[in-house]
């Protein structure tokens, strides 16, 4: 193991703080769509987001069944997690999914505000309908550089 490689319960829980994901996911004939995304994790668990049924990426995750999502702090010491993996499409329980999500993101005011102009948008015919999304991490890399000079 690299000396900057993160042990298992390390990589655990800093994919479960709170960091903006970058999913990315295969598709025909470009480069993998890459895009940022909100998700809830807990050490042991699946990676879980929610999208709109209607998006670019949920087609794509529908054709490949597999995705990488990458995590990573935006100041030194840098540290970041990647994980890939099989995924499952279901419909989310918008109360753990969605609603928990925009509020560790944005906290109780701002995420009542996000949740209210969501709703707006899937009255109004602009989002057709929430999935969820379960990443199950099968491959890891982590690298922490603040274990450098440890």
């Amino acid at each position: 193991m690299a000396m900057t490689t993160m042990t298992k319960a390390e990589r655990e829980a800093f994919l479960a703080d709170t960091h903006v994901a970058v999913i990315s996911v295969a598709q025909s004939g470009r480069a993998p769509l890459t895009v940022p995304v909100w998700y809830d994790y807990e050490p042991g668990g699946v990676v879980r987001f929610v999208t709109d049924e209607s998006a670019r990426k949920t087609a794509l995750l529908r054709a490949s069944g597999r995705m990488s999502l990458c995590v990573q702090t935006e100041t030194p010491p840098y540290k970041y997690v990647s994980v890939e993996g099989p995924i499952t499409i279901d419909q989310p329980d918008l109360e753990r999914d969605e609603n928990q999500v925009a509020y560790k993101y944005l906290g109780k005011q701002l995420g009542d505000w996000y949740l209210a102009q969501v709703a707006e948008m899937r009255r109004n015919g602009a989002f057709t309908r929430p999935i969820l999304v379960s990443l199950t991490p099968e491959r890891w890399l982590s690298v922490d550089y603040a274990k450098m000079g440890a």
